[in-house]
């Protein structure tokens, strides 16, 4: 396990500060193309004013939803967020064992300040240089 999962650590030093996010106006026929179109996207992030209004997962869209309803009506905030300074090893632990590797990362008022995203290994964290290399390395194939 990486250090970052030893005792002292909170959320906030593992976090992602730059994560994805969508309007809170977002499709069912958005979501669905936002998960199609990376295989490492498995939460949305539905955003009004900085405020997290809620996040959809794949298992949130039933496929006889109307492409045209809005991912609003399917979204959820329970148990998919964690304060800033919840302490890191808790939270993996608690993410490993409900088989999750997404958390939201909010403050007080419900403002997002970044991503906990679980490695697929679950033995650390995705970092924003990480994924900025495979956001480099998508474009670089696509061209």
């Amino acid at each position: 396990m990486t250090t970052l999962l030893s005792a002292g650590y909170t959320v906030g030093d593992a976090m992602l500060l730059q994560p994805t996010v969508h309007p809170a106006d977002l499709t069912v026929a958005q979501a669905r193309d936002a998960f199609t179109s990376s295989a490492k996207r498995h939460m949305l992030l539905l955003v009004a004013d900085g405020v997290l209004v809620g996040t959809v997962t794949p298992d949130d869209l039933d496929p006889d939803t109307p492409p045209a309803a809005w991912a609003i009506g399917r979204a959820s905030l329970e148990g998919r967020t964690v304060s800033l300074d919840a302490p890191l090893d808790q939270t993996h632990e608690e993410m490993c064992r409900r088989g999750i590797r997404r958390l939201a990362v909010t403050d007080g008022q419900g403002r997002l300040l970044g991503l906990l995203c679980l490695k697929r290994s679950r033995r650390g964290f995705c970092s924003d240089e990480g994924v900025a290399a495979l956001r480099a390395e998508r474009a670089n194939a696509a061209r």
